[in-house]
């Protein structure tokens, strides 16, 4: 028998009742569940206590633990990563063995692999909002200087955020952290990303029984030309005759737009000339997100927190005008958001609650936009369950 080495996260199960000493395909736990997962290299389990449920992965020692350090060096930064939660050490004498160590993350709520999304009848509609999301994801790790390594349509989970779609980072093993990366070893990281999701799509066209060359292998091609917008978009510069600075608001509007937070804004004089080179210093892109919670403390996704912002700024227009703005946020959340949770958690075939709430949302604005009025949140809820609980982004806009 081996000695092994767990190291536990506070908060979290000791998991000292599962049986490292033998490899995880071969446990025999009840705590083991069945959930979809994308195609790994490694294999994988997951496991349910009443904390929550965790997922289990294998690999050798020194991949285990770049993916643990990495991970634990993600958080804080605002980039959608899995949260590491422990590490299993020496299971086996051969570091280089794929059961000598284990990854242990939490599990991501809601999410799914990009095979339950390319597979299903949602790519078509979703596929634009799909794309821009691994290519936000990319941009986002290079914006902090982190060169992936091995970016894939596997490595990548999703969950649906409004209408729009979230991604979120699984495998960081080959991830490497720097102060700032060159354009060589983005665009490196680029080309890995291109020559990954082509093989991704090769894997998808042979599970459905298509030849190799009915394959997508322009979808790389897609999320590059993606991601090279965004990244012009997030790092133009900008020079401004001195008596133009409302075009700074409007630049940082444009970001917000895109759901980036500016955290600074420099002014730097050009030459001798009337004009200022304005230097912008992203941050994380949950702009949104952040201000819903601070303004009521519901926590949602980024495009989730826009559309429930809408309904907040359309309940605080309907108080008295002299209303705090903090005590209306508070009577939203009492009276509007709390009670439609309740109703719907257990009640709708939506996963989340939340995106079901957004899903509502847009139902109203899609049956007021008809009607020529406001025909109120409660008719939207209860005409929305009589149409089978549609959601984005097939009725984006009123027909």
């Amino acid at each position: 028998m081996t000695s092994h080495t767990i190291t536990i996260r506070a908060g979290h199960p000791d998991f000292l009742d599962l049986e490292w000493d033998r490899s995880i395909v071969e446990w025999s736990t009840d705590r083991i569940v069945d959930l979809p997962k994308g195609i790994s290299r490694h294999e994988v389990r997951f496991v349910v206590y009443p904390e929550g449920t965790y997922v289990i992965k294998e690999l050798p020692l020194r991949a285990a633990r770049r993916d643990y350090t990495v991970l634990r060096e993600l958080e804080g930064t605002g980039v959608k990563a899995v949260l590491p939660v422990g590490l299993v050490e020496d299971r086996s004498d051969d570091p280089n063995d794929e059961r000598s160590a284990a990854l242990i993350t939490r599990y991501a709520d809601f999410s799914f692999s990009y095979r339950e999304l390319l597979e299903g009848p949602g790519f078509g509609p979703r596929r634009k909002q799909m794309l821009d999301a691994f290519a936000w994801l990319l941009v986002e790790l290079h914006l902090i200087g982190c060169f992936w390594g091995d970016c894939s349509l596997s490595n990548v989970l999703y969950r649906y955020d409004a209408d729009a779609i979230e991604t979120i980072m699984v495998d960081a093993e080959t991830a490497e952290l720097h102060d700032e990366l060159s354009d060589g070893r983005r665009l490196e990281d680029l080309q890995i990303m291109i020559e990954n999701v082509a093989g991704g799509m090769a894997d998808i066209a042979s599970l459905q029984g298509f030849d190799i060359d009915d394959a997508d292998f322009e979808l790389g091609d897609d999320v590059a030309a993606r991601y090279l917008a965004l990244w012009t978009e997030v790092n133009q510069e900008l020079v401004i005759p001195r008596d133009e600075r409302f075009r700074i608001r409007e630049r940082i509007e444009r970001l917000n737009d895109l759901g980036v937070t500016v955290d600074e804004v420099e002014l730097i004089p050009v030459g001798e000339e009337q004009r200022m080179k304005v230097h912008i210093k992203i941050g994380v892109r949950d702009f949104h997100a952040r201000e819903l919670e601070e303004l009521t403390g519901v926590r949602a996704l980024e495009q989730q927190a826009r559309y429930i912002l809408g309904d907040l700024h359309y309940f605080q227009a309907l108080q008295k005008p002299d209303t705090d703005r903090v005590i209306s946020a508070m009577k939203w959340r009492v009276q509007e958001f709390r009670p439609m949770m309740q109703r719907l958690r257990g009640a709708t075939k939506t996963a989340d609650p939340v995106q079901a709430y957004c899903d509502i949302l847009h139902h109203r604005y899609i049956l007021s936009s008809l009607a020529g009025h406001d025909v109120g949140t409660q008719a939207a809820v209860e005409d929305w369950f009589a149409a089978g609980e549609p959601g984005y982004p097939l009725d984006a806009s009123p027909t």
